[in-house]
């Protein structure tokens, strides 16, 4: 449960650095001030919105589309991750993406501090 949490953290962390700083201009967070945490609260909403997905709709659709992932030698995972995203953004109200270029590219910047974040958080 630790684990998840610092999870949740790690991704709202991400999702802080690619809207705030504008590293990826498609993507973009409604900051809610009024909130419980404030701006900050907002953005651990959606990592933990993001983390939920993942935990329960990511294995399923992996499973389902394994046939394309072994065709692709692993690529079509970018997809996956990529419609992740945008069924995080159809969850919620605050996160919004302009296109299949920047759910692929947040998908992939997702992907990889998760990854990264499993590696850290399993030692």
């Amino acid at each position: 449960m630790i684990r998840f949490a610092l999870k949740v953290v790690i991704l709202a962390a991400v999702f802080f650095g690619l809207t705030r700083y504008d590293v990826l201009p498609g993507l973009d967070v409604a900051e809610n001030p009024d909130g419980p945490l404030g701006i900050y609260g907002t953005y651990l909403w959606i990592g933990l919105v993001f983390g939920v997905v993942n935990a329960i709709v990511g294995p399923i659709l992996r499973l389902l589309a394994l046939p394309f992932v072994v065709l692709t030698l692993g690529l079509f995972l970018l997809v996956i991750n990529a419609a992740l995203l945008g069924l995080t953004a159809l969850l919620t109200e605050r996160l919004q993406i302009d296109g299949l270029v920047t759910a692929l590219i947040g998908g992939l910047v997702l992907a990889v501090v998760g990854w990264v974040a499993d590696q850290l958080l399993d030692r």
